[in-house]
């Protein structure tokens, strides 16, 4: 029940706040619907114009996204996930390839300083399953195994607004690589991750970044 008193003056803020609450902790999930308009207003006990206007922003905000005849749905857990979503899904290839590097390189350099015994115990098994992941010849498959080898990555960076910021790009990274890789997952698109492992392993953090940046040429121009 969200039920609460909510002041005159933030009226509008607190019901996004709360609604926000809802989606961040799982109570509504990304592709779920949530409640209804008059559900809402019940839960929150607050006027219809008050709900309405939460749910406006942020569907503009791209957290949550209205279909006709249907409902609304949660698109993504947050705000930042909304806007990044978006960004990237209208993006020149290029920026977006600038931006990946800007967080995965430095990402590496930390992780080769500063990885802990258990930092290498995750990266040694999602490595495995990155590789195990390409022999089954899903993309899907893949997309997420290699998904997960870069997010332990970025914590092994020990930087945990790092770490959200690169989640917060999680979703449109994984569609770009799907779109790299291409749904034929020929040999010639796989790029070996041992060597960025074994720099994090040997603490070698320049070696680290190289091989990080070495996944993230971005494309010639003409």
């Amino acid at each position: 029940m969200l039920r609460m008193t909510l002041s005159r003056s933030t009226l509008v803020q607190q019901v996004i706040s709360a609604l926000s609450e809802q989606i961040r902790v799982g109570e509504w999930p990304v592709g779920t619907k949530i409640p209804t308009e008059p559900r809402l207003v019940e839960m929150l006990g607050v006027g219809r114009n008050t709900v309405r206007e939460a749910v406006k922003a942020l569907t503009h905000a791209g957290v949550l996204e209205g279909v006709q005849g249907s409902g609304t749905y949660v698109r993504s857990t947050d705000e930042l996930t909304g806007v990044v979503a978006r960004k990237f899904g209208t993006a020149d290839p290029e920026h977006t390839i600038e931006v990946r590097r800007a967080l995965e390189v430095e990402a590496a350099r930390l992780a080769a300083l500063r990885r802990t015994p258990e930092d290498l115990d995750r990266l040694d098994a999602a490595l495995v399953a990155r590789d195990a992941a390409w022999e089954t010849g899903d993309l899907e498959v893949f997309v997420e195994a290699d998904a997960d080898l870069h997010v332990a990555v970025v914590g092994a960076a020990h930087n945990p607004m790092l770490a959200e910021l690169y989640a917060s790009v999680g979703a449109a990274i994984r569609a770009s690589v799907a779109v790299a890789v291409g749904p034929a997952m020929r040999a010639g698109t796989h790029i070996d991750h041992g060597r960025l492992v074994a720099a994090i392993r040997d603490r070698d953090a320049d070696r680290a970044a190289h091989e990080a940046g070495k996944f993230l040429e971005a494309p010639v121009r003409e």
